[in-house]
């Protein structure tokens, strides 16, 4: 199938490690020009050659830390100045918490709902003027199944991506007229870096193994058994930010093995 995007233009927050490099890889594989951003700067500038290496497309990397205004504003210039428009933009940083709400101090609020609120917010600002100027675009916003089945440990996580999915229906309704499609997915077990982190962590000195651990979570809670890698997560994006998915707007798309214990 010609999903119809070879020459459009992406940018990804988040986009150097985990869901948002295996989105930028599986775009890139269909002839669309990347822009990631993430922190680490070296980081992000060798994985933005990497993708260029490997598809043949324009590929740049931003280090901006997206939960700070000043660096989103810098990076939208900078990507003004390279693209002259965009077609699609990818919402994608965020990160998990552990907290419980009587415990957590205002600044670890304040720092996730920049992250995970915020900074889709700005980087959406930013790119539909863009977007404008190509005749229209998508917008995805990596939310969670959390959003509408909370985890008791991460309940800042929790809230953040549920404002997130209304933030991307309220969004929708704002730039249908523009031809933008907003729309939002929320991904279950997807073995990304930090979930292997999080499992050395909780198994260190015990007999469990990083592979037991989370192979005991994936069968504990997803029908299907099993994490989903990043790549297999990546084609429904790609799906999504394609013309084929052309009537598909202001939606919450689940993936997640069957994990959601209700019907949505």
């Amino acid at each position: 199938m010609d999903l119809e995007l070879k020459g459009k233009r992406a940018v990804i927050s988040g986009g150097s490690v985990g869901i948002g490099l295996a989105v930028a890889h599986a775009l890139a594989a269909e002839g669309v020009d990347i822009a990631i951003l993430a922190r680490d700067k070296p980081r992000v500038e060798a994985q933005a050659a990497g993708i260029a290496r490997a598809h043949g497309v324009r590929s740049f990397g931003l280090a901006a830390d997206v939960s700070k205004k000043e660096d989103i504003d810098a990076a939208v210039v900078r990507i003004a100045t390279i693209f002259d428009g965009v077609d699609i933009l990818i919402n994608n940083a965020g990160t998990g918490t552990s907290e419980t709400i009587m415990d957590a101090p205002d600044e670890k609020w304040n720092h996730f709902w920049d992250l995970h609120v915020m900074a889709a917010v700005r980087l959406s600002r930013g790119m539909v003027p863009l977007m404008r100027k190509r005749g229209g675009g998508v917008i995805l916003n990596t939310a969670s199944i959390c959003a509408k089945q909370p985890l008791g440990y991460e309940p800042i996580y929790n809230t953040t991506k549920a404002a997130l999915v209304m933030f991307s229906k309220c969004l929708s309704n704002e730039l249908i007229k523009d031809n933008i499609r907003v729309n939002a997915v929320n991904p279950g077990l997807i073995l990304t870096p930090d979930w292997k982190k999080t499992a050395a962590l909780l198994t260190q000195g015990s007999s469990t193994t990083v592979d037991q651990y989370l192979d005991k979570i994936a069968k504990d809670n997803a029908p299907i058994g099993r994490f989903a890698t990043p790549e297999e997560l990546a084609h429904f994006y790609v799906f999504l930010c394609s013309p084929r998915s052309s009537y598909c707007v202001g939606s919450s798309y689940y993936v997640d093995g069957g994990w959601l214990k209700t019907i949505d």
